[in-house]
């Protein structure tokens, strides 16, 4: 046998969202690329915007002296004091590039994270629904998943969100705005989190980390503020990218932000620099630092993904389905009637729609969305989502 029987137990479970990418390839062949509408994959259409073609330009034309060369690990001095600003003004704390690691993209900012923190068995507690990879990133690093319930608009309730935090909690994961469902965590719950977080972290006499997951902080609609943990607890970690809010999904671009008032921070980012390198990442990509560095003003079009929200919102409304309105990102997590949502989402495929069951984020039920499509696209899956629910 070739591979380990960790990794074929990983393949056998792997995401939902990665076989729902594989069965379209299946169905274009089949009713032809014209008659599917994937809404199963969170990769944005919305080209980056124009500025970032005339950074590229600019690098191109008018390299730097040794513009692809090693740097620290950390990353280059000048993009990490770029990204603490940005985070300074958005946030309303004191960032410095000192507190900044920079990463290939958000995952690999988490990954180095939980490295850097985890020891074998302990646990990193999970909010329903989330993102199915967390999973094998824990696992990654020797972790065990505990996961909490969805509460009423996929919050956790007070009670099991306390319960769930035990003595071998070591990390909580959040995600906000959310993947899958597009809610954001407001302060009064991040209020809740962070004095349980507190409390716990007394009884069990050591720290508890709150790692929050940010590629969508800028994708917000309505005109609502972005609420931060970092204003709540001391002990927490931004881990985010650049693949949303400027499109550079592909690029593998992010970064690592430790809270400035963290006890103890300077030890813990010297510990993500080690992680860093030793995981085989070793720096983020040296041209992508030189380009975000200048960027971090710059952002898609809000205003085009709030209209596709609008449309798939109450086109799903006008069909009877029971759906939250997304707050930020860009997906929709409609809940299935019956509740069967791995049926249901076979049922759209004979109509030419993919989208991905709510199982795979840990919430049965439901399923996800992603309108960061054409337009034709939203137009198209609407319409076989009405033949579907007959």
């Amino acid at each position: 046998m070739a591979l380990s029987n960790r990794t074929l137990a990983g393949m056998r479970q792997s995401s939902w969202i990665r076989q729902m990418f594989e069965a379209g390839d299946k169905l274009k062949k089949k009713l032809g690329p014209d008659n599917v509408f994937d809404l199963s994959l969170g990769n944005p259409v919305t080209e980056p915007p124009a500025l970032v073609a005339e950074a590229l330009l600019k690098l191109a034309e008018k390299p730097l002296p040794g513009m692809h060369r090693y740097m620290p690990n950390a990353g280059y001095t000048h993009t990490r004091n770029a990204v603490a600003g940005a985070l300074s003004r958005e946030l309303g704390m004191a960032f410095g590039g000192e507190d900044i690691v920079m990463t290939c993209g958000a995952a690999g900012a988490i990954n180095v994270a939980l490295k850097a923190i985890l020891e074998p068995g302990e646990e990193v507690v999970l909010l329903c629904p989330y993102f199915p990879e967390y999973i094998s990133y824990v696992e990654n690093h020797g972790g065990a998943v505990r996961k909490i319930p969805a509460g009423k608009h996929f919050v956790p309730e007070p009670d099991c969100l306390e319960n769930s935090i035990g003595a071998g909690t070591r990390v909580v994961i959040i995600n906000s705005p959310n993947n899958p469902t597009g809610i954001m965590y407001d302060d009064s719950f991040l209020a809740v989190l962070s004095k349980a977080l507190i409390r716990k972290s007394r009884e069990y006499g050591r720290p508890i980390y709150l790692i929050s997951d940010e590629p969508y902080r800028r994708i917000l609609y309505d005109g609502i503020d972005y609420a931060s943990p970092v204003k709540h607890y001391a002990n927490s970690i931004i881990a985010s990218s650049f693949s949303k809010d400027l499109a550079l999904p592909g690029e593998r671009i992010g970064y690592l932000a430790v809270n400035p008032v963290m006890e103890g921070k300077t030890e813990m980012l010297n510990g993500f620099i080690y992680c860093n390198r030793i995981l085989g990442f070793v720096n983020a990509p040296a041209m992508m630092q030189h380009l975000v560095s200048n960027l971090l003003q710059v952002s898609v079009s809000i205003d085009g993904y709030q209209r596709k929200r609008d449309f798939l919102y109450h086109g799903l409304q006008s069909l009877g389905f029971n759906v939250i309105k997304p707050a930020g990102a860009f997906y929709m997590f409609p809940q299935i009637g019956d509740g069967d949502d791995i049926g249901f989402v076979g049922k759209l495929m004979d109509y030419g729609v993919l989208a991905v069951p709510g199982s795979g984020f840990g919430a049965p039920g439901y399923i996800r969305l992603s309108y960061c499509v054409e337009d034709e696209v939203l137009e198209g899956a609407l319409r076989g989502i009405k033949k579907a629910v007959g």
